[in-house]
């Protein structure tokens, strides 16, 4: 198997794993325990992975020859009604997922950016580093779609006024709806996370997105 590919399997891993963790950890900081008692809130692989999210997904985008993976986590479960902030918590506890992808792309981004500057140059890590900026920037942006079950619909929840009925609907089709919409709006979303990317590339690393992607290999 491609070394890349391997690189990515692994990151994508962890990143998903880090991901629904921080779910977990936001809900029992904000005062429900569901995910603990569920043990959830823990970082081994075992507990989170998902057959099709985890395996197949990934396995399928892998043969077809794509030049990255993608993939998902079982979610952590929570119950909204412990939150102390029945407003908010629930969307504080979506955002917490892309917020941790966030931070690892800019801790990724940050450690390349220092072995460039010493002329550190091991090819192996700064792959490893530039697919960790990527990945995360790549499932940030994914699950900050406003659309169910994605994290970015518990910011849409809390923020527009929708009735139950609605919100029922929506959720109920939500993955009809982000079928429709990644089939239709692709280049929009492609452009958003190239955007950020770019941001990251630029701000944190130092480098263009030529230069981001030759590290990448």
């Amino acid at each position: 198997m491609d070394v890349g590919i391997t690189l990515q399997i692994i990151v994508l891993i962890m990143s998903v794993v880090v991901h629904e963790v921080s779910h977990g950890y936001a809900a029992y900081w904000l005062g429900d325990p569901t995910a603990k008692y569920a043990g959830r809130l823990n970082f081994n692989p075992v507990n989170h992975l998902d057959l099709f999210g985890s395996f197949i997904v990934p396995g399928i985008l892998m043969i077809t020859g794509s030049p990255f993976l993608f993939g998902w986590a079982k979610p952590v479960p929570f119950n909204p009604y412990n939150l102390r902030n029945q407003k908010w918590g629930p969307a504080i506890v979506g955002l917490a997922g892309p917020f941790s992808n966030l931070i690892m792309a800019i801790v990724a981004g940050m450690l390349t950016r220092t072995m460039l500057v010493f002329g550190v140059v091991d090819g192996f890590i700064l792959q490893l580093l530039s697919i960790t900026v990527f990945i995360n920037i790549l499932l940030m942006v994914f699950n900050m779609l406003p659309i169910p079950p994605l994290d970015g619909s518990k910011l849409l929840f809390a923020a527009v006024p929708i009735s139950d009925h609605t919100k029922m609907t929506l959720e109920r089709y939500g993955f009809v709806f982000l079928l429709i919409f990644l089939v239709l709006f692709q280049g929009i979303f492609n452009l958003i996370m190239f955007s950020i990317l770019k941001i990251i590339t630029n701000s944190i690393i130092g480098v263009g997105l030529d230069g981001f992607f030759s590290l990448m290999g």
